[in-house]
């Protein structure tokens, strides 16, 4: 502006709105910073007389703008005939705004005005109630809400015309705006219409409509006949996987982000909701009331697992198809091009290891061995183990399991070629293999030739007051070492079949839940002998490491002493988390809403990681560590290995890698991207 008493003049202007002198180019320069997102001008001033912009100025503030990849904005009031001979003065200078407002008063008084605004500038903002900086008033604008597909699309654009650099362009798009490019989506007009049944956590993004069926059977039955269903339940177990797969969206009364539910979800890119208490189901009715409303078998219902909300009736979805998308393409290249920290991914088959390397993944960071374990014929295997009297029966159940747990093995090693395989020994505890009905125990009794009675006393034995705290992890291995010694052996041999047929293979063998360097010690030892001899049984080399699992404060704190023989850690952030807080990961969701909605935690952490409880404990461990062994690959497989703020505290604190399931993959390339810049 010319009128240097600009403030007193026409205020109040906006505490980040600086005055510059008009035609002072050395002024210009001296307020423009990295801050700087705009200049506004208006060529042709009236106040305090007629003043015209000196052409030096207008250079000055093109060449800046062109520069620094900040918005030019002529304010066009005063109009340019007469003055420069143009109708919008800004022509007379050869500059070309990002945004042109214009306001006259008619002879009333009234104000009438108009913006024009570049098509790739008005894809980002929306203009307010001011149209024009008319009467004092600066023109308002905010950001504007765009779907990722939008997003991706103008910051690629923009950056191919030249506007801003590539690595603007990867901060321009949020890394969950690539959920809509990877799940589909509810169509957001129609859901604004959408009977609202109720709330729940949002476990797995995307939309999904189905009939509601309350069994895995009558999912996997229903779905067979060409029905899409959503599975209602209290909660999932490995049982229900079966129907699970079948249903178009899993939703449950209890459970929090990494219980069952929202943990096999996740890693199929299926919409979940869990942790949903006004969830009242009766199975044996097949019917669910919630609030006022009771849903029954064959009633449509909508999730929209992004947000955690639950709708009657069939809402539009919006399909989701990302190699459609060519501008996603090639963001994900330069994000590749940027990012240092590897990201791979959760998987336990092959076909989610496919999936995962087609979103980009480049290794798996966490295959769970006890998802293998619950076809028919394999649980037989492991309930005839549980009932073994001694060792030499429970030997032979167990590697009854051998040439299934090869079978499996083979399939992941050989789909991720030349990628390391991180392979987690047996974790659950063992009554998760023994959920009977009435039924299965009469039929498990048959097959073992026993009573009834005595597997009902061997379920009730296996009963723990805290399973999570209980006989799981290398505990078991270390009472039972032959269950190590199979998996180790299936692993290894899978591995060395693949070395002699000319693939590529990387197996890295992880010891969970250690929280002393003995149990460590005990359970690596199995490992190396059963790898010589299967070395020296295929006259072969094999290339594998050895590393465990870090998710118990205890082995934090010694982390030093567990690194002197680990060849890597991998943390395991759920169980931290859990261990760190006291809170039960299945049972937060009752309370969880009541702590956010009060501010009593930020967010729930465990969905983003808990820097300054749980991140100490991680910065610790890491620097334990490497102090001790500074080779050693450190990396996290929790589900925090796709949350983008957890990625840069993972950056920050000089971790290799970061896992996550398939489907946050891309999530995690482009959120590592962002913690370089």
């Amino acid at each position: 502006g010319s009128n240097k008493n600009y403030k007193s003049h026409i205020g109040p202007v906006p505490g980040k709105v600086k005055f510059c002198e008009f035609n002072n180019s050395k002024h210009l320069k001296k307020l423009i910073n990295k801050k700087t997102v705009a200049i506004i001008i208006e060529f042709v001033q009236g106040d305090g007389g007629i003043n015209i912009c000196s052409k030096e100025f207008a250079k000055t503030i093109k060449e800046i703008c062109k520069k620094r990849k900040i918005l030019l904005i002529a304010d066009e009031i005063q109009g340019g005939i007469g003055r420069t001979g143009k109708i919008f003065a800004y022509k007379h200078y050869g500059v070309s705004p990002d945004i042109i407002t214009s306001a006259k008063g008619l002879g009333s008084g009234i104000p009438i005005g108009a913006t024009i605004v570049k098509k790739e500038i008005s894809k980002n903002i929306n203009i307010g109630f001011h149209g024009s900086t008319f009467g004092g008033g600066m023109l308002q604008t905010r950001v504007g809400k765009r779907n990722g597909s939008a997003a991706i699309k103008m910051a690629v654009d923009m950056k191919k015309e030249g506007m801003i650099d590539k690595e603007t362009a990867l901060l321009r798009v949020k890394p969950e705006q690539l959920d809509e490019l990877l799940h589909p989506m509810l169509d957001s007009e129609a859901e604004k219409g959408a009977p609202l049944l109720g709330k729940g956590l949002p476990a797995g993004p995307g939309g999904a409509s189905g009939k509601v069926v309350f069994t895995a059977d009558d999912a996997e039955q229903w779905h067979k006949n060409g029905e899409k269903v959503i599975l209602i339940r209290e909660e999932t177990s490995p049982e229900d996987v079966h129907g699970m797969h079948a249903a178009e969206a899993i939703l449950t009364a209890k459970g929090g982000m990494t219980s069952h539910a929202a943990l096999v979800a996740r890693g199929w890119g299926k919409c979940c909701i869990v942790g949903c208490s006004e969830l009242q189901i009766d199975v044996s009715k097949k019917e669910v009331v919630i609030g006022e409303n009771t849903i029954s078998e064959g009633d449509w219902i909508t999730m929209n697992g992004t947000e955690g909300k639950i709708y009657s009736g069939a809402v539009e979805l919006i399909d989701a198809d990302p190699d459609t998308h060519p501008e996603y393409k090639e963001l994900m290249v330069w994000a590749d091009e940027v990012r240092q920290l590897k990201i791979r991914t959760n998987a336990e088959s092959p076909s989610d290891a496919k999936q995962a390397i087609k979103f980009g993944a480049q290794g798996i960071g966490l295959c769970r061995t006890e998802h293998m374990f619950f076809d028919e014929a394999r649980i037989l295997a492991i309930r005839k183990m549980i009932f073994a009297d001694n060792e030499k029966d429970r030997r032979n159940a167990v590697m009854e399991l051998l040439p299934y747990q090869k079978e499996d093995f083979m399939g992941i090693l050989k789909t991720m070629e030349g990628m390391p395989v991180t392979i987690r020994l047996l974790d659950p505890p063992l009554h998760e293999f023994m959920s009977l009905s009435e039924d299965q125990e009469k039929s498990l009794a048959d097959n073992l030739n026993i009573d009834v009675s005595t597997v009902k006393n061997r379920v009730s034995a296996l009963h723990e007051l805290n399973p999570m705290l209980g006989h799981r992890g290398c505990r078991l291995g270390i009472a039972y070492p032959e269950i190590t010694e199979m998996q180790a052996r299936a692993i290894l041999e899978a591995a060395a079949e693949l070395t002699k047929s000319g693939v590529s293979v990387l197996p890295e063998i992880m010891i969970p839940l250690v929280g002393t360097v003995t149990e460590y010690i005990d359970q690596e030892k199995v490992i190396r002998e059963v790898a010589r001899d299967v070395m020296k049984e295929h006259d072969l080399e094999l290339k594998f490491m050895v590393g465990t699992m870090i998710e118990l404060p205890r082995a934090c704190l010694t982390a030093d002493e567990i690194a002197e023989h680990a060849e890597f850690f991998s943390f395991g952030t759920n169980d931290l988390t859990q261990t760190t807080f006291g809170f039960s990961r299945d049972d937060i969701g009752s309370f969880l809403p009541d702590y956010l909605d009060r501010s009593i935690l930020p967010e729930d952490p465990f969905q983003s990681l808990d820097v300054n409880g749980v991140g100490k404990l991680v910065s610790m461990a890491v620097k334990l560590g490497r102090d001790v062994n500074e080779k050693i690959k450190i990396g996290i497989c929790g589900e925090h290995g796709g949350d983008p703020a957890s990625i840069h505290f993972c950056k920050e604190n000089g971790l290799d890698y970061v896992s996550c399931s398939p489907f946050r993959v891309p999530i995690a390339r482009l959120s590592a991207a962002q913690a370089e810049l």
